[in-house]
């Protein structure tokens, strides 16, 4: 009779072989075209490995899916509603579209209605020339705003010694929060209040320079799309803002994480 193994290495074995399973392949359709994708991935996972171009602003790879600017939103055969393409697995024959009128119409609304919540004037933005958020605004076409700012107003903080964080120009995409729990591991961000008075918080609504979990990284800076976290020391003309760098260092850390024995992704 062969000897018992351990249950610590018994479990150990059943988490390798359960890591090593083969995800099972699927086939659905993006516009009208057949595509194959792998069970558990987003729309937005398999759109964009098949050059299918979806606007973001939230999403960022080896972050979790949010799903907060809603501007990934898809529309799916047979089906009235709007789904958000980063946090929808895709399944087997789907048929998805993500270009129509429909989408452009929602899309643009969206976008709009962050317009509406806070100031962003391209002209006195230390960031025009090099934001994300303009970009994004100019491919959708939008280069001004039908309704006026209505959002209720935040003085600047600039208590840290190397940053300035300047809510009036947030869009709420959350993700400095997600970068700086999943990647730094320092859980200094979080989302406070509702509606259109939401705004990021540090430390329990602490001032950033007195936020004791800062470990002043500044992923979160250069994670942000928008001016509403830069440097001081190039507020006047900050250089453009390296996110890919940050987001091929949340996917190794990801990766990392889920080749661990007993993590299942």
């Amino acid at each position: 009779m062969p000897p018992l193994r351990p249950a610590r290495a018994r479990g150990r074995q059943h988490a390798l072989r359960k890591e090593t399973t083969v995800a099972k392949t699927i086939s659905a359709r993006i516009d009208g075209e057949l595509v194959a994708a792998q069970e558990g991935q987003s729309i937005l996972e398999v759109a964009t490995a098949c050059h299918k171009r979806i606007p973001t602003l939230c999403y960022m790879p080896g972050l979790s899916a949010a799903g907060a600017c809603r501007l990934c939103i898809v529309e799916l055969e047979g089906s009235d509603r709007l789904l958000a393409a980063c946090t929808t697995p895709i399944q087997d024959g789907m048929s998805i579209r993500t270009q129509s009128a429909k989408l452009a119409l929602y899309r643009r609304m969206a976008v709009e209605l962050m317009l509406v919540e806070r100031s962003h004037v391209c002209s006195v933005c230390v960031s025009n020339g090099h934001c994300e958020f303009q970009n994004l605004l100019i491919s959708l076409g939008i280069t001004h705003s039908r309704y006026s700012s209505d959002g209720p107003g935040f003085a600047a903080d600039m208590t840290h010694p190397r940053f300035i964080l300047d809510q009036n120009r947030c869009v709420l995409c959350t993700r400095c929060v997600r970068v700086c729990a999943e990647v730094e591991g320092a859980h200094v961000w979080e989302v406070s209040s509702r509606g259109i008075s939401s705004h990021i918080v540090c430390d329990l609504n602490e001032s950033w320079g007195n936020a004791r979990n800062c470990t002043g990284c500044g992923k979160c800076v250069q994670v942000c799309p928008t001016a509403a976290l830069t440097m001081r020391e190039v507020s006047v003309c900050p250089p453009r803002k390296d996110t890919d760098r940050v987001a091929r260092l949340a996917v190794r850390r990801t990766e990392s994480r889920h080749s661990r024995p007993g993590v299942s992704s």
